[in-house]
């Protein structure tokens, strides 16, 4: 931990001394610290990738693209095919066949000195993958949902404001512009003053392949691979076997719910000023697989009451006049804001500009930069883990109501349902020995 530790104390000196300085630039890149424009191995951030399947293909690419600051030095998957595609893809990015391949994470960390771990894992592995980066120091990627249960995420949390750890959360809408728009003209009162909010996600499957059991392969680690989770056969998910259909199963995700309110809710959010916040009640309905190994619900609609009045229904996309995406109701009109694209009410709403005077919210146009520039400056970043956690709280706590069949109270302040034991047992789940949290 020494190296991590030393760089740390630099770049965080370093950024405090230049903050200070009339016309000094407030990000010191990597490049500062090289010679004559190059940047020494000493002097580059070493990296590693812990799932390596769809997303963390996608996310090592991103950060091997951020160019020379970063060194990609192992990669990890308990599916050697993963691991294997991606050691090739880091060997010719450098030019060499120094890439490591881990199964364990755990012997990853304990064979490297890291300065960034990017983490894309199934939901269930969350919270152990990131704690232990977090006690070794080192700062983090990792893809939303922030956890798989309330109390995982509290614990992220609590250890990144203990550690000093720079987080980053895979929330990406946050660095394109028209979700940021958006969030900054309802933040400024273009619609007036808000009441209702109507997030929409994606519609979920209805039925899944019935079970058939499998015979594990030789390159794969099914034990691994399932961790902290209750024990499975081997079986066929779906259409890429355990690595993406996992997320129609609760013991791994929360299905489409919990796959994107990290996004969707996470700018509603954004939009209200409630990132640090949460609902004080939580009532809905679901509807679930009647047949096959899915139980995840492929159709869901709760409602949450805040503090302040202000309610917000999250549900599939089918059951909303707007579809998937954000949709804020104001005194003086409506704005829904998705991938798609922005709209309101009155279109001529879309082309005002925020004036200097206003709300001038978090910018990034990139949110792989963003991170490693926080790390540099050791500022937080644009989706940090404590606004990830508050984002998937929302669609955990209607989990949780539909689960249970019953309006919830909730304290957003201690994090417990009030007068609801039962409620409660659900902020956490078991894991299997020897895991745990």
């Amino acid at each position: 931990m020494k190296k991590v530790v030393n760089r740390r104390a630099f770049l965080e000196k370093t950024a405090a001394i230049t903050a200070g300085m009339v016309g000094f630039p407030y990000i010191i890149r990597s490049s500062a610290l090289g010679k004559a424009g190059t940047i020494a191995p000493s002097n580059r951030f070493t990296a590693a990738q812990i799932g390596c399947g769809s997303m963390g293909s996608g996310d090592l690419q991103s950060l091997m693209g951020l160019g020379s600051e970063i060194q990609v030095v192992a990669v990890c998957d308990p599916d050697d095919g993963h691991s294997g595609d991606n050691k090739r893809r880091v060997d010719e990015k450098y030019g060499n066949s120094d890439c490591r391949t881990y199964r364990d994470y755990r012997e990853l960390l304990d064979n490297h000195d890291l300065d960034i771990v990017s983490t894309a894992t199934p939901d269930h592995w969350h919270a152990a993958v990131s704690l232990a980066c977090i006690h070794k120091g080192i700062d983090m990627y990792g893809q939303k949902p922030l956890a798989r249960t309330i109390k995982e995420g509290r614990a992220i949390c609590d250890a990144v404001k203990r550690y000093g750890t720079i987080w980053q959360t895979g929330s990406w809408q946050r660095s394109v512009q028209n979700f940021h728009h958006a969030a900054e003209l309802v933040r400024n009162g273009r619609i007036g003053k808000v009441k209702y909010v109507e997030v929409g996600l994606p519609d979920g499957n209805r039925r899944g392949p019935d079970a058939k059991l499998l015979s594990v392969p030789d390159t794969f680690n099914y034990e691994m691979w399932l961790g902290p989770a209750p024990w499975r056969p081997f079986q066929d998910f779906g259409r890429q076997g355990v690595h993406w259909d996992w997320r129609w199963i609760m013991d791994y995700s929360g299905g489409q719910l919990t796959d994107w309110a990290g996004h969707h809710i996470d700018i509603a959010h954004w939009g209200l000023g409630l990132d640090y916040s949460g609902p004080v009640e939580i009532e809905g309905k679901m509807e679930c697989p009647e047949a096959g190994i899915y139980d995840v619900p492929y159709a869901y609609d709760f409602l949450c009451t805040y503090a302040n009045g202000i309610k917000i229904r999250v549900a599939n996309r089918s059951k909303l006049p707007h579809g998937q995406g954000s949709c804020w109701y104001g005194d003086n009109g409506w704005m829904h804001v998705s991938r798609g694209g922005l709209s309101a009410s009155d279109p001529k709403l879309l082309r005002e500009k925020i004036g200097a005077n206003e709300i001038q919210l978090y910018k990034s146009d990139n949110h792989f930069r963003n991170f490693l520039d926080c790390v540099k400056t050791r500022q937080k970043t644009i989706t940090p883990a404590e606004v990830a956690h508050r984002s998937i709280s929302v669609g955990l706590l209607g989990e949780i109501a539909m689960l249970t069949g019953r309006k919830l109270r909730w304290d957003p302040d201690e994090e417990h349902f009030i007068g609801d034991d039962n409620a409660n047992r659900y902020l956490k789940r078991s894991y299997r020995s020897p895991w745990q949290l």
